[in-house]
C-alpha cells in the first residue's frame, strides 16, 4: 500500500472497469472469454429444460437435469481448485471451454435419451467447475494489485448480464433455429470462448520445493489452508452461512408474490429477475466506484443488505416493495462477491488460490442446495413472509458474527482491511507470479504469502 502521507503519484491512481478493459487485452481477453461463455451456459440451459420437458414430461426429470448440473459438480470443489494449482491456468481454461463445447455439440448431434443427457451434462458441469475457480485465479496475475476490485466488478458485470440476457437469447432464437440449433450456437459459444483466451499470456502454476506430488494430496492440502488460516475461514463460513440462510428466496418469492399477494405469473417473473436487475447495477457501480472504500467493509455490507433483503422483503405489502427490495438485495450480493474475491486474490498465495476457489464456492454450492431443501420444510411450515425473515435474520446474525471476527483475523494476519500487507507495495493476491516468463504489470510487486496458522 502506498504511503498516505505522500501525495498520490499519476502511475498510482486505480483504473475503473472500462478504463482497464480498454488498456488492459490479456484482462480485456479473460472478460469476454467469461462473458460468452456464461451466455452460452444460460442459453444451453433454457434449451436443455425445454428439450427434457418436452421428451419426458416430468417434472422429476427437469429437476434431475438442474440437480446435476449445479448441486453435484459443487462437491468436486476440492479437486476442481487442486487443477487450477497444478496446471498453467491458460490451458486450463482453454480446455474447459473445449469440453464443454463438445459434450454441448453431442448433446445437439444426438439429442440423446435422459440418461445419457445426464451423464453429458454432468461432464459439461464438470468443466465449468474446474473452470470458475481458474479464471478467478488469474485474474490477480492480469492486472495490478490495486485494480482487483475494478477487475472483480467487471467480471461480475459480464457474466451476470450474460446470465440475465441468455434466457432472453434463447427465447429470441428458438423460432428460427429450434431446440437443437440454439444448442449448436451454444457450443460454438464455448469454442469462440477457448479462442478468445488464446490472448491471455501463459500462467504456469507456482513451483513448491515441497509442494504434493498427487491431486488428492493437493485437496487436502487445499481444505487444511482454508481451516488453518483464520482470516480465509471467518470469509469462507461467513459467505456459506449467509448463502445457506438466504438461498430459500427463489422458492419463496414464487409462494410470496402468488400466496400472499394474490398476484399472477407476471409478478412472479418480476420478483425473480429483480436480483438480477440488482447484481447488474451493482456490479456496474462497483466497477465504476467501488474502489473507493475498503474491501473489509465492503463484504459486511454486501452481507448485511443481501440479508436485510430478504427480511424486508418478508415485510413487504405489495409486489412493487417486495421488487424494490430485491433489486436493492441484488446490488448486496454483488457488494458481497467482489469484496469476497477481491479480499482472497489479496491474502492467499497463487500457488493456493485456485484450491481456495474451489472449494469456496463448491462449498457455497453445497449450502445452497441445503438452503433449498431446509428452506422448502420451512415454508411448508409456515408461509413465504415468515420463511424470508428467518432467512434474513439468520444471514444478519451471521453478518455481526464476521464484523466480530474477521477485522481481529485480519490484524494478527498482518494484513490490512483491503487485503493488503500495510509494508508491501501494490501486489496482487499472494504476490507471486505464477511462472510466466513475461514480467508483471508495472506496481505489482513480490510480497510472502499468507501462512497458514495466521490467525
Amino acid at each position: 500500500m502506498t504511503n498516505p502521507d505522500a501525495g498520490p503519484r499519476p502511475e498510482e491512481k486505480r483504473s475503473g472497469g472500462l478504463r482497464l478493459l480498454l488498456r488492459n487485452a490479456p484482462f480485456r481477453a479473460l472478460f469476454t472469454s467469461r462473458t460468452v461463455s456464461y451466455t452460452g451456459e444460460a442459453v444451453s440451459l433454457v434449451a436443455l429444460m425445454l428439450f427434457v420437458a418436452d421428451s419426458t414430461g416430468q417434472a422429476i426429470a427437469v429437476s434431475l437435469l438442474l440437480l446435476v448440473g449445479d448441486f453435484v459438480p459443487a462437491l468436486l470443489g476440492p479437486i476442481t481448485g487442486a487443477v487450477s494449482d497444478r496446471f498453467d491456468l491458460k490451458r486450463v481454461m482453454i480446455a474447459c471451454e473445449a469440453v464443454q463445447g463438445a459434450a454441448l455439440l453431442l448433446i445437439a448431434l444426438s439429442m440423446p435419451p435422459l440418461p445419457l443427457l445426464l451423464v453429458l451434462v454432468a461432464a459439461r458441469a464438470a468443466a465449468g467447475q474446474v473452470f470458475m475457480p481458474a479464471s478467478r485465479a488469474a485474474v490477480p496475475a492480469l492486472v495490478r494489485g490495486r485494480d482487483l476490485e475494478a477487475a472483480n466488478s467487471s467480471i461480475g458485470f459480464g457474466t451476470n448480464g450474460a446470465e440475465a440476457v441468455g434466457p432472453l437469447l434463447a427465447a429470441a432464437l428458438f423460432p428460427f433455429l429450434g431446440i437443437q440449433g440454439v444448442l449448436f450456437g451454444a457450443a460454438a459459444a464455448y469454442g469462440f470462448s477457448a479462442l478468445l483466451l488464446l490472448r491471455v499470456r501463459p500462467l504456469p502454476p507456482v513451483r513448491e520445493e515441497h509442494g504434493s506430488t498427487s491431486l488428492l494430496a493437493d485437496a487436502r492440502e487445499g481444505l487444511g489452508y482454508i481451516w488453518s488460516v483464520s482470516p480465509v475461514r471467518v470469509i469462507a463460513l461467513g459467505f456459506c452461512v449467509v448463502v445457506a440462510f438466504n438461498g430459500i428466496d427463489d422458492v419463496a418469492l414464487v409462494l410470496l408474490a402468488k400466496d400472499t399477494f394474490g398476484a399472477g405469473d407476471s409478478a412472479v417473473g418480476l420478483l425473480l429477475g429483480a436480483v438480477g436487475i440488482g447484481l447488474v447495477a451493482g456490479y456496474a457501480l462497483l466497477a465504476r466506484h467501488g474502489t473507493r472504500g475498503s474491501m473489509l467493509a465492503l463484504l459486511l455490507l454486501g452481507f448485511a443488505v443481501s440479508s436485510l433483503g430478504n427480511l424486508l422483503t418478508g415485510l413487504a405489502w405489495a409486489v412493487a416493495a417486495a421488487f424494490t427490495l430485491q433489486a436493492v438485495r441484488g446490488i448486496g450480493i454483488a457488494a458481497m462477491d467482489v469484496a469476497t474475491n477481491t479480499l482472497l486474490q489479496r491474502m492467499v498465495p497463487a500457488g493456493m488460490l485456485g484450491r481456495v476457489f474451489g472449494n469456496l464456492y463448491g462449498a457455497v454450492g453445497v449450502a445452497a442446495g441445503l438452503s433449498y431443501v431446509a428452506g422448502g420444510l420451512l415454508l411448508d411450515a409456515t408461509s413465504a413472509p415468515v420463511a424470508l425473515v428467518v432467512a434474513g435474520a439468520g444471514g444478519l446474525l451471521a453478518t455481526v458474527a464476521v464484523a466480530l471476527t474477521l477485522p481481529r483475523a485480519l490484524r494478527r494476519g498482518g494484513v490490512s482491511t483491503d487485503g493488503d500487507r500495510p509494508d508491501e507495495g501494490d501486489g496482487p493476491g499472494g504476490g507471486e507470479d505464477r511462472g510466466a516468463p513475461e514480467p508483471r504489470p508495472p506496481g505489482t510487486g513480490e510480497e510472502p504469502p499468507l501462512q497458514p496458522g495466521g490467525g
